[in-house]
């Protein structure tokens, strides 16, 4: 897509308030890198798939392989980067981790995607 293709003001005029009004609210470096990395965690559709699973019941990483047809070696991958962006937790019972969704945010920003993409 060219520049020109894009709209664009007509006359260079600066708005001084709208600008100051924006970077008053502007969150800081750190908390924006942090929301990117978490948006990119997002950006790969077998972590939504697991997800996804993880809405309807907490589950190990053998029912998650068994239920999106991979191996255990893969999902559990996947796990880990979900866990470290804090989006699913596991619970030790017995031999088994059961791995469910950390919070109901998951299903929100999930559903709210799904949402958008929708419209």
């Amino acid at each position: 897509m060219a520049l020109e293709d894009v709209e664009h003001c007509e006359d260079f005029c600066v708005h001084e308030d709208r600008i100051q009004r924006a970077n008053e609210k502007m969150p800081d470096e750190d908390e924006l890198y942090d929301i990117a990395e978490l948006f990119k965690v997002f950006g790969d559709s077998t972590r939504i798939r697991i997800l996804y699973v993880l809405f309807e019941s907490e589950l190990c990483v053998c029912d998650l392989a068994q239920t999106l047809n991979m191996n255990q070696s893969a999902i559990s991958h996947q796990l880990k980067i979900l866990k470290q962006a804090k989006l699913v937790t596991g619970r030790r019972e017995g031999k088994s981790v059961f791995y469910s969704l950390a919070d109901d945010h998951v299903r929100t920003i999930i559903d709210q995607g799904r949402e958008h993409i929708e419209e």
